[in-house]
């Protein structure tokens, strides 16, 4: 008996323990977003019953001129972001890979933005981007320059809301490359050093090849990272002036809790998810073809 009594809490005692996680698994993720495929074939708005509408919001949305312009948003955000993050994260984590007393400060000070909650650096950078009393603005007055209205030009201000993301995630993308780069075997580089290479040189030939597994990995999570922009874009210019700074996922709050339409967002939502995937998808496919990983 003995021996049955502790086969059963052999095999019972690993479910216990991740029990809490599948039932928040199932009623935080798997539950919702099942509900949310079915109610996007749906006219809901959070009173009454569901009505049943087919194919009737997907129809509306590829209809809509307005919605084509979100989309087109949501892309060129995505584009600033992913460049302007590895590139910035690459370069910071090249300048920070050396080893001297007080570069943890540094490492710290450049990644405290990541941590940093996403609504205060709006209200931060909104203050710093004002057209009358911005510390940026008065910098360039300084210079006899007239300065732009950052966030209230329909032309800038969507790229100004992104120039903010990749200034405020560079630093997540910088510990990557960095963990990346402490990879590369130092013995190849002072071999390059020693044959003449000059520092450019082995970044292009040597260090970039060698961190191509990483460059792929940053570039997938950076894609997905990149249409998770709500948060910013609430902060600083609520999808104006206009639609200018609209996205995808800001358009999924405004038609879900601001015009209760929540079938309409959770077409949104799923066109959202379709468009992640395949990028996603294109990028994992790229690397098996061209990033080989290191012996």
């Amino acid at each position: 008996m003995a021996d049955v009594s502790y086969k059963w809490h052999g095999k019972l005692t690993p479910w216990l323990f991740i029990f809490p996680t599948v039932i928040g698994l199932l009623v935080f993720r798997l539950i919702p977003i099942i509900s949310s495929f079915y109610l996007s074939f749906t006219d809901w708005s959070l009173l009454g019953a569901p009505v049943f509408l087919k194919f009737g919001n997907y129809r509306e949305l590829f209809q809509s001129e307005e919605f084509i312009t979100i989309i087109l948003n949501t892309f060129q955000f995505s584009f600033i972001y992913v460049v302007g993050s590895i590139v910035l994260g690459l370069a910071l984590a090249t300048l920070i890979n050396v080893q001297f007393k007080g570069i943890s400060f540094f490492r710290a000070a450049i990644y405290l933005p990541v941590v940093t909650s996403a609504v205060a650096v709006g209200i931060v950078w909104n203050w710093m981007l004002g057209p009358t009393y911005g510390l940026i603005n008065n910098v360039i007055e300084a210079f006899g320059i007239t300065p732009p209205y950052w966030l209230g030009d329909m032309k800038l201000s969507l790229n100004t809301v992104a120039f903010v993301q990749v200034w405020k995630m560079s630093g997540y993308y910088m510990i990557l490359f960095l963990a990346g780069l402490k990879n590369i075997p130092g013995e190849t580089l002072e071999s390059a050093k020693v044959d003449g290479a000059s520092p450019i040189q082995s970044f292009f030939r040597i260090t970039l090849p060698m961190l191509m597994p990483t460059v792929f990995f940053v570039l997938t999570i950076a894609i997905i990272d990149s249409f998770k922009n709500f948060e910013l874009i609430y902060a600083m210019t609520k999808g104006g002036p206009g639609n200018s700074s609209n996205t995808l996922v800001y358009d999924v709050y405004l038609n879900a809790f601001v015009y209760y339409r929540v079938g309409f967002a959770s077409a949104i939502a799923y066109i959202l998810l379709i468009f992640v995937g395949l990028l996603t998808i294109m990028n994992l496919s790229i690397r098996k073809h061209y990033a080989q990983p290191l012996d």
